[in-house]
């Protein structure tokens, strides 16, 4: 990487990947001029152990298929490779490491997490290493976070950004539903996604 660049960090579970992650990583690709965003699957996500999630591999082609046609896309095994709860800030630290110094990276994330960030391993820490953007419907605004949260973001407001993004409205766990009725989830995923979904039975 040269010492102009800006990567991205896509983190979630992706179960399944939707129109709305993709519409917000290539918005704040374009908002704050990212060289790549780099999707990063969730191993054993730590808000979700006592929820049934599907296979981390199913999870991963779904978001390589997702991303195909973006040349400025790419997804990582980083958390899927590696044992154990996957915490957001190790995987910070060993992609900082990874792309060093002269990198800023952007760690890109839905405004609901953002309500419990305080309440994530070492959130101290989050902003010294990346820039956060908070991707939020149209009209959210940082009042409607609880109080330790404002005064989290408060301490590195300059490296604290919200993205507002229509298509947030999408959601996983409506789409998982909406498979488990019958009821279609055409454009809501993309197609190769939707294929995948079919064909290996996915949240039935």
């Amino acid at each position: 990487m040269n010492k102009s660049s800006r990567v991205g960090i896509m983190g979630g579970t992706f179960d399944p990947v939707h129109y709305g992650h993709l519409v917000t990583a290539e918005g704040a690709r374009f908002e704050y001029g990212l060289d790549q965003v780099l999707f990063l699957p969730s191993g054993k996500p730590p808000h979700k152990t006592n929820k049934q999630v599907s296979e981390a591999e199913h999870r991963y082609m779904m978001t390589v298929l997702a991303t195909l046609t973006n040349p400025h896309f790419e997804v990582s095994r980083l958390d899927i490779d590696r044992e154990g709860v996957s915490y957001t800030i190790d995987s910070l630290r060993i992609l900082r490491e990874k792309f060093g110094a002269q990198t800023e990276l952007f760690f890109i994330t839905g405004a609901d997490a953002i309500f419990e960030i305080t309440d994530w391993k070492d959130s101290e820490e989050y902003l010294t290493i990346a820039h956060f953007i908070a991707a939020a419907r149209p009209g959210f605004c940082l009042e409607e976070l609880p109080q330790t949260t404002q005064n989290w973001v408060g301490e590195h407001g300059d490296r604290f950004h919200v993205l507002r993004v229509p298509a947030m409205a999408i959601s996983s766990t409506e789409i998982r539903e909406r498979v488990r009725k019958g009821t279609s989830i055409r454009y809501l995923v993309p197609e190769q996604v939707e294929h995948y979904i079919r064909r290996h039975g996915l949240y039935l």
